[in-house]
């Protein structure tokens, strides 16, 4: 049996920010991370898409991706280890959603929360979207939404640039599987490896992401989190487009992006809850090649280069985060269920647990409207830009 001050499980992008935010704040216990994938080849973050925007329908994810946005573009130097800065290859190339006929009303309501939070967004005619994007076929559509500060970046260096901080400044990394969340008497008291060490905290954060509400509900406190299975497919076109894409969303659910000289391409397919790393060349040229062939002509010669696919850890309630302390077992906290947008809300989400552990209360950004309390109040944070 072995003692540490905070458990983290799960060191991806989110679990890794926290650990930094809370040594970069000054913690001075011991932070201990359980990882059971070494070479993170399953996680989540590093097959995404790396988008980071701030069209968001809701006030509180405006906000946290404006401050996530901030601290992207100074992360090559924040997290630089030594004289070795983590480049993540943060393109600002913008984030475009079209609508169809009829469908204009819906963004011009999301536009107005957006600029009330201070987010650079444009409504956009079929005219000035023919700027954006000369071949874009624009006959169905009425106009977009589009934010030139957004864009996209390397997910995988950004995770791995917050691990190497994270260990600099002195956190833990112990790469073995966490099999329970252990308590008594309404307290955390540490956790149970799968080997079978016992690992003693008063504090456990799980941000086990699509993991998470399966050792959750094992240690008794069930979460409404499910992980659904994400493609994304990298295909190359015969003739090149004018000007590089904005993260381009489609008003079908169907996004796409340039991905150096190629794109990718992906699409919220109905699938039944589970980790499934599948991908196939059918959902390319049955789902997606059609309507993207329809968009963009010169996507009609298209040759896929590679696919892969990932998780969502799907909030089956509301599609938002769920973020602080669990009301029914003290030391237990959550950082869960990010529905797709963990990355671009990994600053924000680990310099809100920093505080909240540090100081007992949100400083920076106030995350309260994103705690477990919500489901039970019913007052719920409905995202409907969920790409």
């Amino acid at each position: 049996m072995k003692n540490t001050d905070i458990i983290i499980v799960g060191g991806g992008v989110i679990g890794s920010s926290i650990a930094y935010n809370l040594m970069q704040d000054g913690y001075e216990g011991e932070i201990t991370i359980f990882e059971k994938d070494r070479t993170y080849e399953f996680a989540s973050t590093p097959r995404s898409a790396g988008g980071i925007r701030q069209l968001f329908t809701t006030a509180i994810n405006v906000q946290i991706s404006r401050y996530s946005l901030q601290k992207y573009l100074t992360f090559p130097e924040d997290m630089a280890v030594g004289t070795e800065k983590a480049e993540i290859d943060f393109k600002q190339r913008g984030y475009l959603f079209l609508a169809k006929r009829g469908k204009l009303e819906q963004l011009k309501n999301q536009h107005k929360v957006q600029v009330k939070c201070g987010a650079a967004s444009e409504l956009l005619s079929t005219e000035e979207l023919l700027h954006i994007i000369p071949e874009l076929n624009t006959h169905d559509l009425q106009g977009g939404l589009y934010c030139g500060e957004d864009g996209y970046l390397d997910p995988y260096s950004v995770m791995q640039g917050y691990v190497r901080k994270a260990k600099q400044l002195g956190t833990n990394y112990i790469y073995e599987e966490v099999e329970q969340i252990l308590n008594e008497r309404g307290s955390v008291t540490g956790v149970q490896l799968r080997n079978g060490e016992i690992y003693k905290a008063k504090i456990v954060i799980n941000s086990a992401g699509p993991w998470a509400p399966i050792l959750s509900e094992k240690s008794g406190f069930p979460i409404p989190v499910v992980p659904l299975k994400r493609q994304i497919i990298q295909f190359d076109i015969a003739k090149p487009l004018v000007k590089e894409l904005p993260l381009t969303v489609d008003p079908t659910g169907v996004y796409f992006r340039h991905e150096g000289k190629s794109l990718i391409v992906g699409f919220s397919e109905k699938v039944n809850p589970g980790i499934d790393f599948k991908w196939t060349r059918d959902f390319f040229t049955e789902q997606m090649w059609p309507i993207l062939s329809n968009r963009i002509q010169n996507f009609q010669e298209a040759k896929i280069v590679s696919g892969w696919a990932g998780i969502y850890s799907f909030n089956t309630k509301d599609q938002n985060a769920i973020i602080g302390k669990h009301p029914e077992l003290t030391g237990y906290y959550l950082a869960v269920g990010f529905s797709g947008h963990g990355m671009q809300q990994a600053p924000a989400v680990g310099k809100g647990i920093s505080e909240l552990i540090g100081k007992g209360r949100y400083e920076t950004l106030d995350l309260t409207p994103l705690n477990f309390e919500r489901f039970s109040t019913n007052n719920l944070i409905v995202e409907e830009a969920i790409v």
